[in-house]
C-alpha cells in the first residue's frame, strides 16, 4: 500500500542550553510576540500624537497582564484539580509549560483597563489598537506551538499532513498517519487578521471614526478562528474526550459573541469625524519645546 504524501516534522524545540537551563524557540516566539506589540503600539501613539509615556506604559501593563493570565488560565481552565492540590506549582511549574490563550485575553483586558485609567484613555481606544497587535502576536505564539510539536490535529490524508516525529501523542495515537498541522492553520487566519486591521487602522481610519469595531473585528478572526480549528484538533486534556465541544470552543464562545456586539454596536452608532493625524515632530521642533 502506497502511503499518502506527508512532511515528517523532525524540528528541534530547543534554541541553545545553559547548563540545564534549555531556551525554546517556544519561549523565543513569546518574546517577539511581545516586542512587535509593543512597537505596534508605540507607533499607533505616535501617528496619534500621544505621549511618549503612553506607549512606554503598555509595555509593563501588557506584558504582565498577559503572561500571568496565560499562566492562571491554563491552570484554571485545563488542570483545577492539580494546581489546587499543589498551588505553588503555578509558579514552581511554570518551565514545565502551560500557557492559555483565552487567559491571555483575559488577563490582557483586565491590564488594558489599569492601563487607560493610569493614562486617562478611553478603554474602548486601547481595545481597538492592542487587537492590531495581539493577531500578530498570536501567530507567532502558534509558531512556537509548531516547533514545540504540540496543539495539531486528526489524522489527514491531504499533502500537507505532518508527521510529529517528536510527540510522544502522535507515536502513540496517530503514527505512522500524518495530522493536520492545525498550529499553522491558525497562524495563517491570525496573520490574515492582522492583514485586516491594519488596512482598517491604516487605511481607512476605522479605530477613529467608529471606535469598537476593529476590537469586535479582531476578536472575529482570531476566536471564531480558534473555535472552528478546533472541529479538527486532538484533545488537549483527557476530560475533554466524548465532549461535543473542547474547553478551547466554550471558552471561545463569550469573546466570539462579544465581537459580533462590538461590530453590531459601533456600525449603528453615528460615524466619528477624527482629528487630522498630526504631522511628524521634527528634532528642531522639539527642542524648541523643551525651551
Amino acid at each position: 500500500m502506497i502511503r499518502p504524501l506527508s512532511i515528517v516534522w523532525n524540528f528541534d524545540p530547543v534554541l541553545f542550553s545553559i547548563g540545564s537551563l534549555d531556551i525554546r524557540y517556544y519561549g523565543l516566539m513569546w518574546v517577539l510576540a511581545i516586542f512587535v506589540g509593543a512597537k505596534l503600539f508605540d507607533c499607533f501613539c505616535k501617528r496619534e500624537g500621544l505621549p511618549e509615556k503612553v506607549s512606554e506604559s503598555i509595555f509593563v501593563y501588557g506584558t504582565l497582564a498577559t503572561i500571568i493570565g496565560a499562566r492562571l488560565g491554563h491552570c484554571l481552565f485545563y488542570d483545577t484539580m492539580e494546581y489546587l492540590r499543589a498551588p505553588w506549582t503555578i509558579i514552581t511549574g511554570f518551565r514545565d509549560g502551560g500557557l492559555a490563550s483565552h487567559g491571555a485575553a483575559i488577563g490582557l483586558l483586565i491590564g488594558l483597563w489599569l492601563f487607560s485609567r493610569k493614562n486617562k484613555l478611553p478603554y474602548i481606544w486601547s481595545l481597538d489598537r492592542i487587537m492590531i497587535a495581539v493577531g500578530i502576536g498570536g501567530a507567532f505564539v502558534r509558531l512556537g506551538n509548531l516547533f514545540n510539536s504540540e496543539i495539531f490535529g486528526m489524522a489527514t490524508t491531504l499533502p500537507w499532513g505532518f508527521e510529529f516525529v517528536r510527540s510522544y501523542k502522535w507515536l502513540h495515537e496517530f503514527a505512522p498517519a500524518a495530522v493536520h498541522p492545525t498550529q499553522i492553520y491558525e497562524a495563517l487566519c491570525y496573520l490574515a487578521t492582522f492583514g485586516v486591521l491594519c488596512w482598517l487602522y491604516f487605511g481607512r481610519d476605522l479605530a477613529r471614526r467608529r471606535p469598537g469595531v476593529l476590537f469586535g473585528i479582531g476578536l472575529e478572526g482570531i476566536f471564531l478562528t480558534r473555535f472552528l480549528i478546533e472541529f479538527i484538533k486532538t484533545e488537549q486534556e483527557e476530560f475533554e474526550i466524548g465532549w461535543a465541544l473542547d474547553m478551547g470552543q466554550w471558552l471561545s464562545i463569550p469573546f466570539i459573541v462579544l465581537g459580533v456586539y462590538m461590530i453590531w454596536r459601533g456600525m449603528t452608532r453615528p460615524a466619528e469625524v477624527p482629528a487630522p493625524v498630526p504631522a511628524a515632530t521634527t528634532k528642531k521642533q522639539k527642542r524648541w519645546r523643551i525651551r
